[in-house]
């Protein structure tokens, strides 16, 4: 029943024409354009720099973001208090939604990667490290989302997460150096789950950092407080 219901949800994102201009249009379209236009003074060559970022912002457009707007609605709906008078256990949706979320992450990974490889990159480093970051990520923004959606009206979750989605996207180093920031709000914004999983993603892939132990210790913590609290305060009708 878990693979079943993983299934309805990845195929759910794939179909609702908002999810995927969240999780696969706006990613390729910033990769595309901000490697191939000198918008920005970046360090190193363009694609290098942008495609870790954008991989970054792809995770968070599909765990935080679309999962956030998703399962808001589904709790206006009633959806999920249909879905909990089914025998699938509780434990069984949160476990297939967060299948749908890695498939689609799979999916996104390989699309990117794709496309950043057209253009130039040519990604080293650990795999391993990456991987772990993006699980780590995938936590801390799942967690986010879940907490978003369980506790304001669906209305309030989709702006909500969108305004979040823009800022994060601005400050979380992207695209925009987070050295390009005054120092006191770059103290800030390096504790960013965003921030931490992008300059994570651009060290081990560049093969500047053996172990990301900041990054990773960053997102762990984003991950544990919000899943905590989601489990705390989210309600299902």
């Amino acid at each position: 029943m878990v693979l079943a219901q993983a299934g309805a949800e990845v195929r759910a994102m794939v179909r609702n024409g908002e999810q995927l201009l969240l999780t696969l249009i706006i990613p390729v379209l910033v990769l595309a354009g901000f490697s191939a236009v000198p918008l920005l003074e970046l360090p190193g060559r363009r694609v290098d720099f942008v495609a870790p970022g954008v991989l970054a912002l792809a995770i968070m457009s599909t765990a935080f973001t679309g999962q956030a707007i998703a399962t808001g609605f589904e709790r206006r709906y009633g959806v999920l208090k249909r879905l909990g008078a089914t025998p699938l256990p509780r434990s069984g949706l949160l476990l297939a939604k967060t299948l749908a979320v890695l498939a689609v992450e799979a999916l996104q990974v390989v699309v990117l990667t794709g496309v950043a490889l057209a253009l130039g990159w040519r990604p080293g480093g650990s795999l391993l490290w990456a991987a772990s970051l993006i699980l780590a990520g995938t936590a801390a923004f799942s967690g986010l989302g879940l907490l978003m959606a369980g506790t304001l009206r669906a209305e309030a979750t989709l702006a909500a997460a969108n305004l979040v989605y823009l800022v994060l996207l601005g400050l979380g180093g992207v695209v925009v150096p987070v050295t390009a920031f005054p120092h006191a709000l770059r103290a800030v914004v390096e504790l960013l789950p965003i921030t931490a999983l992008t300059g994570g993603l651009r060290s081990v892939l560049t093969g500047s950092a053996a172990f990301p132990a900041w990054s990773l210790l960053v997102l762990l913590a984003w991950a544990a407080v919000t899943l905590a609290v989601a489990a705390r305060t989210f309600r299902w009708e």
